[in-house]
């Protein structure tokens, strides 16, 4: 069963590559998808361009494990030198844009899902999630359709990992500051200039250290990036703003951090957005367990996924190099296939069974 898998994936990537589907512009793949698992008599849900489907046996009284990955791409850089679209095969490397990121993880997370469908007596459920959106962290991919998905005990969120265990990711908090002063002539002694004003703020972002450390990422960084003030040279600015990168560690939400800032600055304190959360999965995890059973290795992940979006116990694993990701001339090996089904498959197996 595992070859006929394997060989089907290959293909089922192969016909992915050739459909552009840069993110917010995914139908067609998400048709595809649909399509493929309806030929394996798998009844699939869909909203937007995100497509699901539960195992045969589905028990409500049981937990449900998520497999979830995208089928957006970015967009091809100027340093291709081949047709992104082309999937060509050649000295055992597929070629194509998305077939990296994350279109090897893609199908063999549906390959997987495919190999467990029909098993009975499993002691957890399988969601199975081909989503949308992923590559802009766009609203409308799986944040939109978690809560369709019902309760979900925890996940494995497909990216190129080397089928290594990224079990933390960071989150990202985008923080825009405005100190307030006065307006006035440079020349005299009047107004209140607010680049002075921000000046401490700046200082105490960049030495801060947050009192929790994670054991996985270290400290929270903050990084001061971008700085805005003045019209002209002879007026005392009445604003300054100024943007703050945070890296959030697993020690910490996204509303904790802001919480901490806001208590430190004197200046206006407004996050774009806490939706990209840190997200880890306990090394003790049954799903981790297995995966270090099998040789691989744990580390936590600078890089933000869709795992961001998920307040579940989450893995990232996936097959595929995350060095390649995005690069031009994208290539996933095809032997990555195997191992990312044969991979994923060692994992689950001591865990649902």
């Amino acid at each position: 069963m595992v070859e006929k898998l394997i060989k089907e994936s290959t293909e089922l990537l192969r016909d992915l590559i050739r459909i552009q589907s840069f993110s917010k512009e995914e139908d067609r793949t998400a048709n595809l998808i649909a399509q493929f698992l309806g030929e394996h008599g798998i009844k699939t849900h869909r909203k937007l361009n995100n497509v699901w489907a539960y195992n045969k046996h589905f028990d409500a009284s049981k937990p449900t494990v998520l497999l979830n990955s995208h089928h957006d791409t970015v967009k091809p850089n100027s340093g291709y030198t081949r047709d992104p679209y082309d999937a060509a095969i050649e000295d055992g490397k597929l070629f194509g844009l998305g077939s990296n990121d994350a279109g090897g993880c893609l199908v063999s997370l549906i390959a997987t899902f495919l190999y467990f469908y029909e098993q009975e007596g499993l002691k957890y459920n399988f969601c199975l999630a081909a989503t949308a959106e992923e590559e802009i962290s766009g609203n409308d991919g799986l944040e939109l359709v978690i809560p369709d998905l019902g309760e979900l005990e925890f996940a494995i969120v497909g990216e190129p990992t080397e089928m290594h265990l990224a079990i933390a990711e960071k989150g990202l908090l985008v923080i825009d500051c405005t100190a307030h002063g006065k307006a006035g002539h440079a020349a005299r002694e009047e107004g209140e200039n607010a680049i002075y004003k921000a000046l401490p703020d700046i200082e105490w972002f960049r030495n801060y250290q947050f009192p929790k450390v994670s054991e996985v990422f270290g400290p929270v960084k903050m990084t001061v990036t971008i700085i805005n003030a003045g019209s002209q040279h002879n007026v005392v600015p009445a604003n300054c703003t100024f943007t703050v990168d945070v890296r959030v560690t697993d020690a910490y939400t996204n509303e904790e951090v802001v919480e901490i800032i806001k208590q430190h600055v004197s200046c206006e304190v407004k996050p774009r957005s806490v939706r990209l959360k840190p997200s880890s999965i306990d090394k003790n995890h049954p799903i981790v367990k297995s995966g270090i059973a099998l040789g691989k290795t744990t580390y936590g992940s600078p890089t933000t996924s869709d795992q961001a979006l998920l307040s579940i116990p989450s893995l990232k694993c996936g097959p595929g190099f995350s060095g390649r990701s995005h690069m031009a001339d994208e290539f996933l090996y095809v032997d990555e296939i195997r191992q990312g089904i044969e991979g994923y498959i060692a994992m689950l197996k001591p865990v649902v069974s």
